[in-house]
């Protein structure tokens, strides 16, 4: 990477984060400690849930919710075709099979009039992706799964600190997931959160990311009560998985939690100036929001306007790169992908209108250091970009 060179997105690491990690390092207790429990603490207290359950990343959330739901071989669950892979990839984990339906073309996310027509006998759960932090259609998603009861598992890896009609993006299905990877809102390094009301839940889902121990007893190392470790470490209730959080990590999401107001606001003000800078060119379709919605801005990905072709977007992006701005396409959709291609035979136009949005995506460098010149640059970039394109039509 040059110096002028300006990335995708960047953690944004501060003093507070080196303290805590520092003294996770001194104290010598690396794995379940008080950094887990203030962390969990924390992330469910902003989603407005009654527990947290740090694990190792969004995707092993999502495994361990839907393990933890009973669903299997046989079991169909309704999702997005228009989100990160990980989201079905946790349905294919414990054997059930992803019914994709096609997305709202504002929103970006499931079209919920598509959800209805989609149950069938063999339905066991609905999983909502908020995408790039828009929680639009999440209180729908609740009322179909509620009036179907089947339970709704909001993949809200893209969301933390959203909110709709009040209500914090978490909060809506039987259990909500965050992610933390470097890119995100928030980052441990590597890590998730499951976060719910219901306490079997989230203590079957304690169990499951910790080779399958019980949850109750004592804590290992320190003799003391404790909610998160079991009184005899080999003695193991079920199959499980080593999807623990270490301490270090865990350090480092109490400090960003600590800062989380911080981090979204810096987050929406580089949100607000491209909105401004990019709100007059005609070519782009910008991200939006439901009246009662505020998003949570994972990304900041606008759209080719209609009449682009998938072509013409992969040109702009590798004219962004040969100008040292970091531009991406975000997402493919899934059911496109070659893995998922094979296995169900699923062929172009299966789900025109994601197939449509993916096709004309653009990423832009999006993170909370960027500066209004930045911004700027980027902006006069994709605008030259684009202008070289219409140029080239003729």
């Amino acid at each position: 990477m040059s110096a002028n060179e300006i990335p995708l997105s960047r953690p944004d690491i501060s003093p507070l984060e080196e303290e805590l990690v520092l003294r996770v390092l001194r104290s010598g207790r690396l794995s379940i400690g008080p950094m887990q429990e203030e962390f969990e603490r924390r992330v469910a207290e902003r989603a407005g849930c009654a527990n947290g359950v740090a694990v190792s990343s969004g995707t092993a959330g999502l495994h361990l919710v839907l393990l933890a739901l009973g669903l299997g071989p046989g079991d169909e669950v309704i999702t997005t075709p228009f989100s990160f892979i990980a989201s079905s990839n946790a349905i294919l984990m414990v054997g059930a099979t992803p019914v994709f339906v096609d997305i709202c073309p504002t929103s970006l996310n499931m079209d919920p009039r598509r959800i209805e027509d989609a149950i069938t006998p063999r339905t066991r759960a609905i999983l909502g992706v908020e995408a790039f932090g828009n929680p639009a259609s999440m209180h729908e998603y609740a009322r179909i799964a509620a009036r179907h009861e089947i339970p709704l598992v909001e993949d809200c890896c893209e969301a933390l600190g959203a909110t709709s009609r009040g209500r914090s993006a978490g909060s809506f299905g039987r259990a909500g997931v965050f992610g933390f990877y470097p890119n995100k809102q928030i980052t441990t390094g590597e890590g998730g959160m499951i976060v719910t009301d219901d306490p079997r839940l989230a203590d079957t889902c304690r169990s499951l990311r910790n080779q399958g121990r019980a949850v109750a007893g004592t804590n290992l190392f320190t003799g003391d009560p404790s909610p998160m470790n079991t009184g005899t470490w080999l003695a193991h209730d079920r199959l499980g998985y080593n999807y623990r959080m270490s301490e270090v990590n865990a350090a480092i999401g109490v400090a960003q939690m600590r800062r989380l107001d911080e981090l979204l606001a810096k987050r929406r003000r580089v949100a607000d100036l491209y909105m401004e800078r990019l709100l007059g060119v005609p070519d782009l379709v910008l991200p939006n929001t439901d009246e009662g919605d505020a998003f949570s801005w994972f990304v900041f990905v606008a759209r080719l306007a209609a009449g682009y072709s998938r072509q013409e977007r992969d040109r702009v992006i590798a004219g962004l790169r040969q100008h040292e701005i970091g531009a991406a396409e975000y997402f493919p959709c899934i059911h496109l992908q070659p893995f998922y291609r094979d296995l169900f035979g699923f062929e172009p136009g299966s789900f025109p209108i994601a197939e449509t949005v993916s096709d004309r995506t653009v990423a832009l460098p999006f993170h909370g250091d960027l500066t209004e010149r930045e911004v700027d640059l980027v902006a006069q970039t994709l605008e030259l970009m684009l202008q070289r394109e219409n140029l080239s039509r003729g």
